[in-house]
């Protein structure tokens, strides 16, 4: 079935990286007293639609610098194959990028400079992570940015937007969101070792290699399970917020095993299944938090 371009360009697939550690953000500030349905609404939509800007960025700027050719491996990158226009797709990115700093006013205006500080670093992200004079995705910090957006500042940002503070346990909980999300983009750039290679685009994944990239994806899987773990034995997370996010683990350990199974294209359904397992580790840890809450 042929897919509208724009769609292809969106890559609804990757959205649940934005979606799940904000939904976990919002649910700890419910959890704990202080929510506003209204910023909940606010902070899930600003990040769709930077995370839609930063789809839009990535495939537009990889194929002005020539990463993006007709060896790609992995989806079709509507820049590169003719589908849409170059300044369409350069346009489009621009206005995801407004249209996610209009709605985030709202949040800026709710939480203050630090929030503000947080829009500014968080745009800047967006553009850096394949433009600009040092592209981040093109120097092997990938992960490391969506660790820290899609982990540190996504699930801290929100919850600090709801409640004006911040816990360790928000904290702790943020990096397990964040390792999740790095492992979608470690999958991405496992993928792509060869044609990155040839393009000159130093990712993780092309400096540590094949097999240590396997190794460090199931590691990246492991340490929020351990994580969980860590928190439940000192106290700090219930027993049902722990029982239910370990239901997770099943699809955890299929993943890791395929993975060390797979490489260059095989390895595109394990993107989507990926994103997959960070949106339902949110959701059954959503869902755990408020039960257990509730529950006494």
């Amino acid at each position: 079935m042929n897919l509208n371009p724009w769609v292809l360009a969106i890559r609804p697939r990757t959205l649940p990286a934005a979606i799940g550690p904000l939904l976990l953000g919002n649910v700890l500030a419910y959890v704990d007293g202080t929510f506003s349905l209204l910023l909940a609404f606010s902070s899930m939509l600003c990040g769709v639609l930077l995370q839609i800007g930063v789809n839009l960025a990535n495939d537009y700027f990889d194929f002005k610098s020539g990463v993006d050719t007709e060896e790609r491996l992995g989806p079709v990158r509507v820049t590169q194959s003719g589908l849409i226009r170059p300044r369409s797709v350069r346009n489009a990115m621009i206005l995801s990028l407004v249209l996610a700093v209009a709605v985030g006013m709202h949040l800026i205006f709710v939480g203050g400079p630090i929030v503000a500080a947080l829009a500014v670093f968080a745009v800047l992200g967006a553009l850096c992570y394949s433009g600009g004079p040092y592209p981040l995705a093109s120097h092997g910090l990938g992960e490391v940015a969506a660790f820290v957006f899609f982990g540190l500042v996504a699930v801290v940002g929100s919850y600090f937007t709801q409640t004006h503070t911040s816990t360790i346990n928000v904290w702790l909980l943020a990096s397990t969101m964040g390792l999740l999300n790095a492992a979608i983009m470690l999958v991405n750039n496992t993928r792509d070792i060869g044609t990155d290679t040839k393009a000159g685009k130093r990712t993780l994944a092309v400096r540590i290699g094949q097999e240590r990239s396997r190794l460090l994806y199931s590691t990246l899987l492991a340490l929020p399970y351990l994580t969980l773990s860590l928190m439940f034995l000192l106290g700090q997370l219930p027993g049902l917020a722990l029982l239910l996010g370990f239901a997770s683990v099943p699809m955890a350990r299929i993943l890791a095993r395929e993975f060390r199974r797979s490489e260059g294209a095989a390895l595109n359904p394990l993107l989507g299944r990926t994103a997959k397992l960070t949106l339902v580790y949110s959701l059954l840890l959503s869902l755990g938090l408020p039960l257990a809450s509730l529950l006494g």
